[in-house]
């Protein structure tokens, strides 16, 4: 008989299969370490760190879900400067178009760079090609291994820094970024057996107010099934506002930390920056939710 699993959970992690500075490996030892129950790799655009963290049958009392964060284009007339993230828990891992869509998107980033690297340069900003690429250990390039390599030339100070001054928009680096349609997303997700949930809400538009319904009656409409109410960076009363939401438009509720690793350090594994704690019933009505969508 295995042993029953206990403990918090941290649904939101990243790996060096994207923009995280562990490997799914490292990731599975750590919540181990910390006595997690189950956690979910949702790297950005790829499903890379989830299969591999899969493949290596962790004990049983860590269970480990499948996951990915999506970057989308928010619905016409909710516009926001960056993308809507939309995740996706217990999908298909060999479902072709799910893969075939995030091929896309990693296309997409992987041409993204060079014009990042270019403009810099046109604005005198000493970073190369290769310096992005000393950063990355497995995966795309992406953003935040511009900013480690701004960073290693003394042209940053940190990661916020070299976004705010560089690489966010309106700044002397910033490209455009390829995005899938949320309605798409949604679809795939779900056309994959998974779970369509609304990541890191507080940066959605309207995402600190009652105002956020009118984006989630869209999205759900689209066939969204879950908010991530319980997050690094949310207040308690943004907790709040998204358990009421979830139980006004019947959406599961899920969290996480959003965990980088050395990319963001004062976000720990499980822990956010240091007062989250999200409770294994959450994880246990989220495989409840996913079992109906299979099931449908």
């Amino acid at each position: 008989m295995g042993i029953e699993p206990a403990g918090n959970i941290d649904l939101h992690i990243h790996t060096t299969a994207s923009d995280g500075t562990f490997t799914p490996s490292e990731i599975i030892q750590m919540a181990l370490a910390r006595g997690l129950g189950a956690i979910a790799i949702t790297d950005h655009d790829t499903l890379a760190g989830s299969r591999a963290a899969l493949a290596m049958q962790p004990p049983d009392h860590l269970n480990i879900l499948s996951g990915v964060e999506i970057s989308t284009a928010a619905p016409e007339g909710f516009p926001m400067a960056g993308s809507l993230h939309i995740l996706g828990y217990g999908v298909d891992l060999d479902d072709e178009p799910l893969e075939q869509a995030l091929v896309d998107l990693q296309h997409g980033r992987d041409e993204r760079i060079p014009k990042i690297v270019t403009k810099l340069n046109r604005a005198g900003i000493p970073v190369s090609i290769a310096d992005v690429m000393a950063m990355v250990v497995e995966g795309s390039a992406g953003r935040p291994h511009v900013a480690q390599a701004l960073i290693r030339a003394g042209v940053a100070r940190d990661v916020n820094d070299a976004f705010d001054r560089f690489l966010a928009k309106g700044q002397p680096g910033y490209v455009e970024k390829r995005r899938i349609d949320c309605r798409q997303a949604i679809a795939l997700i779900r056309g994959a057996g998974g779970i369509a949930v609304l990541a890191h809400p507080y940066l959605a538009p309207g995402g600190q107010s009652a105002a956020l319904a009118d984006l989630l009656a869209t999205l759900c409409d689209m066939g969204l099934q879950g908010i991530e109410a319980y997050y690094s960076r949310h207040s308690p009363q943004n907790v709040a506002l998204y358990l009421e939401m979830a139980r006004r438009f019947d959406l599961v509720v899920t969290g996480g930390s959003d965990f980088h690793g050395d990319l963001i350090p004062d976000i720990l594994l499980g822990n956010g920056e240091g007062d989250l704690s999200i409770p294994y019933s959450v994880y246990e009505a989220l495989l409840t939710r996913i079992a109906k969508q299979k099931a449908a």
